[in-house]
């Protein structure tokens, strides 16, 4: 059930997200979840900025009320589930901004006016590290 992957500065991206609340697909059949993925790749490939940064895909993070829902993570960091995105380069462009902003945080909080407007609202839940609680 588990699969191996890199302990980094990690997007992980629900591959069976929907398109919106209700499209679950896109015309093509492609899950929304898929497109994000796609898109967050394509973007982060042609950006250096990006490079440090790993696009990993899983299927389904049970965020099933939400869609195109990701989750933002690195080693010692608290960690973010993040969603209802669109699934294209303007939304990808702006998670892997706010990606950049927390791999370079201490702790992972990144402060808010450094939020790029594209990830304002999408915000669902934190995620403590494994062995850590917040205190605040």
């Amino acid at each position: 059930m588990l699969t191996p992957a890199d302990d980094t500065l990690a997007i992980v991206a629900c591959t069976t997200c929907r398109f919106t609340p209700d499209r679950r697909e896109n015309d093509d059949g492609e899950r929304g979840g898929a497109a994000f993925a796609a898109a967050l790749t394509a973007v982060r490939d042609g950006d250096p900025r990006y490079a440090g940064v790993a696009i990993q895909r899983m299927p389904c993070l049970f965020s099933c009320t939400e869609h195109c829902s990701v989750h933002l993570r690195a080693p010692g960091k608290v960690g973010y589930l993040l969603g209802r995105f669109t699934p294209d380069a303007d939304a990808a462009r702006a998670l892997l901004d706010y990606a950049v902003a927390y791999g370079q945080s201490e702790h992972g909080r990144v402060p808010f006016r450094q939020w790029p407007q594209g990830v304002k609202g999408h915000f669902i839940a934190r995620v403590p590290p494994a062995g850590y609680v917040t205190d605040s």
